[in-house]
């Protein structure tokens, strides 16, 4: 068991998703500094590994039940990790994360400690009792995007950025696809959340519902780039994909709700696509600021 904890530890913690947390704190860190330091390395390690390890692992240990019986679990889409490693997956993520946020915590200001505070507050209470958020229909899915955009409050305000509408309203949009993205996982879950006991925005209300949801949220989150600095407004067309990813599934029902994992197959995909083409306009924006 002991040869295989490091491969379950990996599984867990999901690496094609690292990206998704370590690239927003790194960007939005290095366009406030514009440069590279030892705080952009250690921070963006940091969101990159031991971060999702917390998340991811805490999940998939209070999870486990719910998990055994959900048929797309086991990659992926979400370790099931074996009762022998619980403990050692808790202990892991906390032991791992800890000399990143001392470290963290040194260099950064009031401000920035309460919005890590924060942000490691949802990693842990998604999942953990006794709130588990994500058993709260809308907290849900809400908590599951400040995941995603904490990273990147936490890397401007640990930067010292000057904050202004047109930032605020990035912020916002990476917020909407956060939401968008978590209540479309959501759907294929339905059938086996609700044989688990497991409360989620789309068991309570329903697999189409749920969709129309997700498809608004990332119509919204293209929306709130247009009025941004240029080459920003150009971010919108990143949201097309996700929209043209879920209009197939707008008819889905409860009882086919396992068809849209296809499209979370593609979804994880996607948001490298979509990633690339944000670095290419921030990349455009910082040589039209330099």
């Amino acid at each position: 068991m002991t040869a295989a904890l490091p491969r379950q530890l990996l599984l867990a913690s999901r690496p094609v998703s690292w990206i998704n947390t370590a690239f927003p704190f790194a960007a939005a860190y290095l366009l406030t500094t514009r440069q590279i330091d030892l705080t952009l390395v250690i921070g963006t390690v940091f969101f990159l590994v031991p971060y999702n390890l917390a998340m991811y692992g805490i999940n998939d240990v209070f999870d486990y039940e719910s998990d055994l019986r959900n048929p797309r679990k086991g990659g992926a889409h979400g370790a099931i990790l074996d009762r022998r490693v619980h403990r050692a997956t808790l202990w892991a993520a906390a032991l791992s994360c800890l000399p990143f946020v001392v470290y963290l915590v040194a260099v950064g200001s009031p401000l920035s400690w309460l919005v890590l505070a924060l942000s490691l507050f949802f990693v842990v209470f998604y999942s953990a009792p006794p709130l588990r958020l994500k058993e709260r229909p809308f907290a849900d899915s809400v908590t599951s995007s400040i995941h995603f955009f904490s990273p990147a409050v936490y890397g401007f305000v640990l930067a010292g950025t000057t904050w202004t509408w047109q930032l605020a309203l990035i912020v916002l949009a990476f917020a909407a696809w956060g939401i968008a993205s978590h209540a479309f996982g959501a759907v294929q879950d339905v059938n086996a959340d609700r044989e688990a006991g497991i409360a989620s925005i789309a068991t309570v209300r329903g697999a189409r519902w749920t969709v129309w949801f997700a498809l608004g949220c990332y119509a919204v989150a293209g929306l709130l780039m247009l009025p941004t600095t240029w080459p920003g407004p150009l971010a919108a067309l990143v949201a097309v994909p996700y929209l043209v990813t879920l209009w197939p599934f707008r008819d889905i029902t409860d009882a086919t709700c396992e068809r849209a994992t296809a499209g979370w197959d593609r979804f994880l995909w996607l948001n490298q696509l979509g990633g690339f083409l944000v670095t290419l306009l921030l990349a455009w924006w910082w040589l039209l600021t330099s």
